[in-house]
């Protein structure tokens, strides 16, 4: 298998595992190498990120990454590091709320796999949907308060713990939920 077919499968997917553990990290960095190397990093690896997406979601995670670390350096401050989690919130919050006002993101997700969505399933996975926004708020604000605290701890608590396994609850939950009752529908 030629190098250029899994370099780059490889690169995204450590890039994506370096954006995910960037609360770890960042926590790490600040405390040790200060400032700098951490606002240096994080705009390192989403620019990885958006070359190899090359998608407009990924250009905007550099976008704010990019402005977060030139904050950060300006103002001699960590904080603007830590806000990091909040603005991905934001950002989620405004891509699955704006897609409510066409196809909404979780159906989109959903026609991939089956590409015939009964009704139920458009009404289903529109409500997931706004389930996900309101997500996003709690988790934002949630991780707000966490960088105005001052309390690093709590904030890696939260943003690289708490949060995550928070997510994986609600897609475990709904999709165990999702299968519960399409079985029961499909039964009568």
């Amino acid at each position: 298998m030629p190098a250029s077919r899994w370099i780059r499968p490889l690169l995204r997917g450590l890039a994506a595992l370096a954006a995910g553990l960037y609360p770890l990290w960042a926590w790490w960095g600040l405390r040790h190498w200060g400032v700098l190397p951490v606002a240096a990093a994080l705009a390192l690896v989403m620019l990885v990120r958006a070359a190899l997406k090359r998608d407009l979601e990924s250009w905007g995670f550099f976008a704010t990454a990019s402005l977060l670390a030139l904050a950060s350096l300006l103002l001699d401050a960590e904080e603007p590091m830590l806000l990091y989690p909040v603005l991905v919130n934001v950002f989620l919050l405004w891509l699955f709320g704006s897609s409510l006002r066409g196809t909404p993101v979780v159906e989109r997700l959903a026609r991939l796999k089956e590409k015939n969505l009964p009704p139920e399933g458009v009404r289903w996975c529109r409500g997931v949907t706004e389930v996900w926004c309101g997500f996003f708020i709690l988790n934002g604000l949630t991780a707000l308060a966490t960088v105005l605290s001052g309390d690093r701890s709590l904030w890696m608590l939260w943003n690289g713990c708490i949060s995550y396994v928070l997510i994986g609850l609600l897609f475990t939950g709904e999709f165990l939920l999702r299968r519960l009752v399409m079985k029961r529908r499909a039964r009568g």
